[in-house]
């Protein structure tokens, strides 16, 4: 229940809907009455006329069945006179089809309101999961699987607005048929109406156990699916590694065994689930034998109260009980799977956020001195990642952070942007942590250019552009120059306004890196992060783009990680990283005089 609250509360503020569509709720339950009770003098019209009360006066008004029944026949007699029967049948058809008309017209009106409202909650939850990961740490995606929160951000959502959303007029509008047909049953029977009270509560109870079952097993089904959306990612990805190493039956089997399973226990669930229709409609059937039974036995005793059209009206009125009683059972069934689908979407959006904004925030809108790391250490998880780090980088140098693979280098750089914050220690921007600036202000300041080049499914404009507003066309182009990428995109069949395809697949590895860096260069920062920019570069492109870098790190504060310790010979200072730690430090021919892990790493590598 409290899962389905929440979920409604994405549709505030209810004061928009509620009243209204509770109205147009109530007015077509009453419409509805009016034109299933007016069967019963259609049926004496035809076949028994003399039946029908004679009402010669206006009745006094009162809030009664029975002003309504006797200003009905007044109305009706009048029509009739002594014997024109197709004046009166005309009547009725009149009236049956006008109540008709404004039960459905009423029912529209009020599904109307629902569509709004159904809208605007799908709206509101999608907008809420991409802001909330737009937020989220960068942690956070290296412990889930990508496909769990796709599957999150698509099916379960779908879910949601199959199951959950479309259940809002059954669940809110269904009660009020109920209610109304059964006061109806009520007035026209206590006795008899009396054994259905009896029986419902049983009929209840069994379809709540069916209804139970399903959400264990929408669990299993929801998390299997994002294992399969995860299958489809890894290999839409990695399509070219899955053909170069004939990889296909192997990923094919792994696919196969997740979908089998998620077969089996979707076999399971919509077994169960499907159960609920007819159990409910067999169980219903059930207690109109019984009401009948009892009926029987009523009139075989005299005690009925009721003739053949009125017994007939009755057992209309019970169906009519009976429809949306089944509709609700048949809805708590769908209901569990949009439940456990919300439980995976609440799971993201109540994701903890561990980079957090200072409750006083500093404004920051330029870097003056330096940057220093006081002490730092980073764990990931339990895993120490970073220890006692102490590096100061004054304003307009150069930094270089060499070492193997999985010294720690990446990491380093990505605690300056807050991508990460440290465990121990501080980071300091002219001598204020910069966890007490405000984040968007800091991330202002700082450039980056990846070893993989982020680009998105967009024209080369809004790809450098990207972030940036009110940017003229002549700014970018001056940032594609110094980037060394104008000439390429002038070559392009529609130049800046071209589409580079899904990640820049369309382009060049190199091409690809001078567009990163164009978006650098027009953003303008003062202190860049280079994170192996040219590694994955052929020999032309690597010249390209270092003297793009070169063009770029003119005048600025950088911070680079360098594979390739050719790009980093100038460097300011080289800092040699281990495990974690840092081992040297010093300029290229300070480390090379030192013998040690640089002068290693350099020997292992043919300098130009």
């Amino acid at each position: 229940m409290k899962t389905f609250l929440r979920l409604l509360s994405f549709a505030k503020p209810y004061g928009r809907y509620w009243p209204s569509y509770l109205l147009l709720s109530i007015l077509s339950v009453f419409f509805g009455v009016i034109y299933f009770a007016l069967i019963d003098p259609l049926t004496r019209i035809i076949f028994d006329p003399a039946s029908i009360t004679q009402q010669t006066l206006l009745p006094d008004f009162s809030v009664s069945v029975d002003y309504f029944k006797q200003i009905f026949n007044y109305y009706l007699t009048k029509f009739m006179g002594e014997s024109a029967r197709q004046d009166g049948l005309l009547f009725v058809c009149i009236i049956f089809l006008i109540a008709s008309f404004f039960s459905n017209l009423t029912r529209y009106l009020s599904q109307r309101i629902l569509v709004s409202m159904r809208t605007r909650l799908m709206y509101n939850i999608r907008k809420s999961l991409f802001l909330k990961i737009s937020r989220l740490h960068i942690g956070y995606f290296h412990e889930k699987r990508k496909g769990d929160i796709l599957s999150s951000i698509s099916n379960d959502v779908t879910e949601v607005q199959n199951s959950v959303a479309n259940s809002f007029a059954i669940l809110f509008r269904d009660p009020l048929m109920i209610i109304g047909f059964l006061s109806m049953l009520f007035y026209m029977s206590p006795q008899l109406t009396s054994v259905t009270l009896v029986a419902l509560p049983i009929t209840a109870f069994v379809i709540g156990r069916v209804v139970r079952s399903l959400k264990k097993g929408a669990t299993d089904t929801q998390s299997l699916m994002g294992k399969i959306v995860s299958h489809f990612e890894e290999s839409i990805s990695g399509a070219r590694i899955i053909k170069a190493f004939n990889a296909q039956r192997y990923t094919n089997e792994r696919f196969d065994q997740t979908n089998y399973r998620h077969r089996r226990a979707s076999k399971k669930m919509f077994n169960r689930q499907e159960m609920a229709s007819p159990l409910s409609e067999f169980l219903g059937v059930t207690v109109v034998g019984i009401v009948l039974l009892y009926a029987g036995f009523l009139q075989l005793r005299g005690k009925l109260g009721m003739d053949l059209p009125e017994l007939f009206i009755y057992m209309t009125f019970y169906y009519k009980v009976l429809e949306p009683s089944k509709s609700i059972s048949n809805a708590f069934a769908n209901l569990q799977r949009g439940l456990v689908s919300g439980e995976r979407i609440f799971a993201i959006l109540d994701e903890e956020t561990i980079i957090k904004k200072s409750p006083n925030p500093v404004s920051v809108k330029e870097f003056k001195n330096e940057i220093a790391f006081n002490g730092v250490g980073f764990k990931y998880a339990s895993e120490p990642i970073l220890k006692n780090i102490n590096i100061k980088i004054n304003k307009g140098k150069m930094i270089a952070l060499v070492g193997p693979s999985g010294a720690g280098k990446t990491t380093l750089a990505d605690l300056l942007p807050r991508f990460y914050d440290v465990t121990s220690g501080s980071i300091t921007l002219d001598g204020i942590d910069i966890r007490d600036y405000e984040p968007k202000e800091l991330i202002n300041l700082m450039g980056i250019v990846t070893q993989e080049a982020i680009l998105f499914n967009d024209t080369v404009f809004n790809n450098i552009a990207f972030g940036m507003e009110e940017v003229r066309e002549e700014d970018v182009i001056t940032a594609a120059k110094i980037a060394n990428a104008h000439e390429f995109i002038s070559q392009m069949e529609f130049g800046y306004q071209a589409n580079i395809g899904d990640r820049g697949l369309k382009l060049s590895g190199g091409q690809r890196q001078r567009l990163a860096i164009a978006r650098a260069v027009l953003k303008n920062p003062p202190i860049l992060i280079l994170d192996e920019a040219t590694s994955a570069l052929d020999t032309e492109s690597e010249r390209l783009v270092q003297e793009a870098l070169i063009n770029l790190m003119r005048n600025r504060t950088s911070v680079v990680i360098a594979h390739r310790l050719s790009t980093i010979q100038h460097a300011d200072e080289i800092i040699v990283l281990k495990e974690g730690t840092v081992v040297e430090r010093g300029t290229h021919n300070e480390l090379i005089m030192q013998k040690g892990l640089y002068s290693h790493l350099c020997d292992l590598q043919t300098f130009a």
